[in-house]
């Protein structure tokens, strides 16, 4: 996460693994500059206009940022977009943090003193304007939080939050009526340590959502210097100062009640965890969990399909980038981005890394494909942060926003190239396996600085294009309204599961027109310790018509509509089997 960028040795790699990558990609570097270039579409940038304070939206993140630099104060934090009271609207929930005694004594839990600190709900109102119902809804929160992941754990209809922080966590239940309780304690999900982003999944296709959290590292308030002893130059320390720590994955027993099961499942390796993400990779109907770590290699969690999962990132290739280094592994995503029916993935990391974009093969690995998308070239000196795969213009091929901002707050005084306030990228996706960056030509907000964090996405004013809510590190969080003008076609489906998680969170869904399939995994994860939208959106290009929805439920059952109008939301019933 650092400024370091350093080579671990990895050994089921080794020196000759590492010089073999380095030839790879050179030799793809080099095939790439005399084979013909593929033709790209029409450049269309972005239009996404600042909507924060016109819909009534004034939450402020408090991080409690200190002179002795403690790593929590600049990590947080996340934004949940989800519909609490089943209004059709999308509500925002904000996750906050705590004040910090500067100096912390060690063993400190930090807790919430006042409203400065609360976590907030925001509900839409029918006019479109937001208004704050935390009080209301009893979400106020207690310690200094991190992240927030949004499920039906009991699959009454109503989503549920669940929040991450530092020194515990918290269940909160839907009671239906706009109020939520906490169940924290009664449902056995509290955990302990620092957890980041979470992950609602139903891991043995069971009907009901499981919980996977993440942990970030065993730390206290240490009492460290890191960086130079001159006035203005104390940093942040570097990760590997501190020891690793396992996941919780808490198996829902369907009674309200919950059991820790990371090491019956194998979800187990002690890693330093900042994102999560799902998808069946391999196409075997099971779903599988990539996890975004810390200065060391990522995990790709493959599911054996008999409740049990093991790391296959080396052998995937995921593990480490193009060159055999490791990264600092943040953000990510899961998603189809080349529409030939394989989920591919995306990770953000720190600046000199380049973001890693891994294509998937159809033959269990992937391939490293920063350097020829022109991912690695566009953000080289970015730190990206909430990432997601979103058709902003509807077209049919899915692009990539991130929301960046360097960790330590005084990098330009040790790298003077390098920014601690950053503004948003947006890479639109050309359709021929290549991005390109339109961050400058896409609205006055893609030129603001911020020190972005968490990232959700979903179309928060039903117009059929896809916006986003972003958070930044003590500093205020924005609306971000999608007003691209086009001609494009889109449909959003709302699958609504029976023998499946009612979320249908896990789900495969292909859609195909006239002018080719695009592929969605349902989830409401991703990004970093946020939650976004659990509703599929498609763009549909110049279509307006679908020829075909395919849907693989969690529960196996194979579901076909055909002949859909575009232009609108449908709701699609898991039927029996």
């Amino acid at each position: 996460m650092h400024r370091r960028n350093f080579l671990k040795s990895v050994a089921a790699l080794g020196t000759l693994a590492s010089s073999q990558a380095e030839m790879k990609a050179f030799a793809q570097a080099l095939a790439a500059q005399s084979a013909p270039a593929a033709p790209a579409k029409n450049i269309s940038p972005a239009t996404f206009v600042d909507v924060t304070r016109a819909r009534g939206v004034s939450f402020l993140g408090k991080a409690s940022h200190t002179t002795q630099k403690y790593l929590p104060e600049t990590m947080g934090s996340g934004v949940a977009l989800f519909d609490y009271d089943n209004d059709g609207r999308l509500d925002i929930f904000f996750v906050n943090g705590a004040p910090l005694a500067d100096p912390t004594p060690p063993g400190t839990i930090p807790r919430k003193t006042g409203p400065e600190y609360w976590n907030r709900l925001y509900h839409q109102r029918a006019d479109g304007s937001f208004e704050d119902v935390t009080e209301k809804a009893g979400l106020q929160g207690i310690g200094y939080d991190m992240g927030v992941a949004i499920g039906d754990y009991d699959n009454d209809g109503f989503q549920d939050i669940y929040v991450t922080g530092y020194g515990g966590n918290r269940l909160y239940h839907n009671n239906g009526d706009g109020t939520f309780t906490d169940v924290t304690e009664a449902s056995g999900t509290g955990g302990s340590g620092w957890s980041t982003s979470a992950l609602w999944v139903d891991l043995d296709n069971d009907g009901l959502l499981d919980l996977v959290v993440l942990r970030y590292m065993k730390w206290d308030f240490p009492d460290i210097w890191c960086g130079e002893h001159r006035d203005g130059f104390r940093s942040y320390c570097h990760p590997d100062l501190f020891p690793t720590a396992t996941p919780l994955v808490f198996h829902n027993e369907g009674n309200g009640r919950f059991t820790e099961v990371s090491a019956k499942t194998g979800i187990a390796l002690p890693g330093k965890g900042l994102g999560i993400s799902a998808a069946d990779y391999d196409g075997d109907g099971h779903i599988d969990l990539f996890v975004a770590n810390d200065s060391m290699t990522e995990f790709l969690y493959h599911n054996k399909g008999d409740g049990t999962f093991e790391d296959v990132g080396l052998l995937a290739e995921i593990a480490v980038d193009g060159m055999g280094n490791t990264y600092a592994g943040m953000g990510t995503d899961f998603q189809d981005y080349d529409n030939d029916g394989r989920p591919d993935l995306i990770v953000t990391n720190l600046a000199n890394q380049k973001y890693a974009l891994y294509q998937n093969n159809g033959d269990g690995s992937f391939t490293y494909a920063s350097y020829l998308s022109g991912v690695g070239g566009a953000t080289l000196l970015h730190s990206g942060w909430g990432v997601r795969f979103l058709d902003y213009d509807n077209d049919g091929w899915k692009d990539i926003l991130v929301t960046q901002g360097h960790v330590i707050d005084n990098i330009e005084l040790t790298f003077p190239q390098l920014r601690y306030r950053e503004s948003m990228m947006l890479l639109r996706n050309l359709g021929n396996g290549k991005f390109e960056d339109v961050s400058k030509d896409s609205g006055e907000v893609f030129h603001q600085q911020w020190v972005g964090r968490g990232l959700a996405c979903g179309d928060f004013d039903n117009d059929g294009r896809l916006d986003v809510v972003v958070t930044t590190n003590d500093g205020p969080a924005y609306l971000l309204r999608n007003e691209t003008e086009t001609t494009h076609h889109w449909i959003r489906l709302y699958l609504v599961g029976h023998k499946s998680n009612r979320d249908a969170i896990g789900a495969v869904i292909k859609l195909t027109t006239a002018s080719g399939s695009q592929w969605w995994t349902v989830s409401t994860a991703g990004s970093y310790c946020s939650s976004s939208d659990k509703r599929a959106h498609f763009g549909l290009g110049a279509e307006t018509e679908v020829q075909t929805i395919e849907i693989r439920w969690p529960s196996g059952i194979r579901q076909t509509l055909s002949h859909v109008k575009g232009n609108r939301e449908i709701r699609i019933e898991e039927p029996p089997a």
